[in-house]
């Protein structure tokens, strides 16, 4: 499903992926014998099928991810901040060496990561995504794609150092909602929540009911208060909320530490 800001992009990914990439994705997973029959349905690409794995994709998603998906969002930018800084004050030498010893060990040239059985990969000048995750059953791990030689291969490593709870911002009450709006403005009080869930300009923009220009104002005055962060992903950015900013949204103002 990808490298996407939404699970309304990954469901769409999904439901356009070609026949073929289904058949390779699940040509390694074993289905109980009574789900064959339609597994084999999604592999070749039937529509209804795929319809149907893609609903319970998002059924899924609102059970278990999206109660604690604002606080999850929180500990992966915390973590990506802390690497970011790391790289600043060592370089990607200390930044190797400090992600998950011992289970990961910096060996120059080589960095080795647990993996089912013992493997070699080359990177050849793809580089190396690291990737902070907060669902992962796993402490670590390496995810490579063998026929594909073109991406870089992935090392995802923990955000959590304890289980999320609660529901986040979405919970938060009407006096807190009001004390936000008061801070910030009923505009862009309403822009801080959407990045929460991070957006592109121009779904901001939809979000919001304005302009393009009207949300990017909004984004620079959000951005330069640090309650979000800008990158640039393909032709577009992705505006995301900041710990601060999720704070404040959480809290309806600004707390000391």
């Amino acid at each position: 499903m990808g490298d996407v800001p939404s699970l309304d992009h990954a469901v769409d990914n999904l439901l356009h992926a070609p026949a073929s990439r289904l058949r390779r994705e699940f040509k390694g997973l074993h289905f109980h014998p009574g789900h064959l029959p339609w597994a084999r349905r999604v592999s070749e690409g039937d529509r209804d099928a795929r319809r149907e794995l893609a609903e319970g994709l998002r059924a899924c998603h609102r059970l278990t991810v999206e109660p604690y998906w604002h606080r999850g969002r929180s500990e992966l930018v915390a973590l990506s901040t802390r690497f970011a800084n790391l790289v600043l004050e060592g370089g990607i030498d200390l930044l190797l060496r400090s992600i998950c010893a011992p289970l990961v060990r910096w060996r120059p040239p080589v960095l080795e990561a647990p993996y089912p059985r013992r493997v070699e990969v080359h990177l050849r000048g793809r580089g190396l995504l690291i990737t902070p995750t907060v669902f992962s059953k796993h402490p670590v791990t390496f995810l490579w794609d063998p026929l594909d030689t073109a991406q870089p291969p992935r090392l995802t490593v923990p955000a959590l150092r304890k289980p999320l709870t609660g529901t986040g911002p979405a919970e938060a009450d009407g006096s807190a909602a009001r004390n936000l709006e008061s801070l910030l403005g009923r505009t862009r009080a309403a822009a801080l929540h959407v990045t929460a869930e991070g957006c592109t300009t121009s779904e901001l923009a939809r979000r919001l009911n304005v302009t393009a220009a009207a949300a990017s104002q909004h984004a620079t005055v959000l951005r330069n208060t640090d309650l979000i962060t800008t990158s640039r992903r393909g032709g577009s950015v992705l505006h995301l909320i900041t710990p601060l900013g999720l704070t404040l949204l959480q809290t309806g103002a600004l707390t000391e530490p």
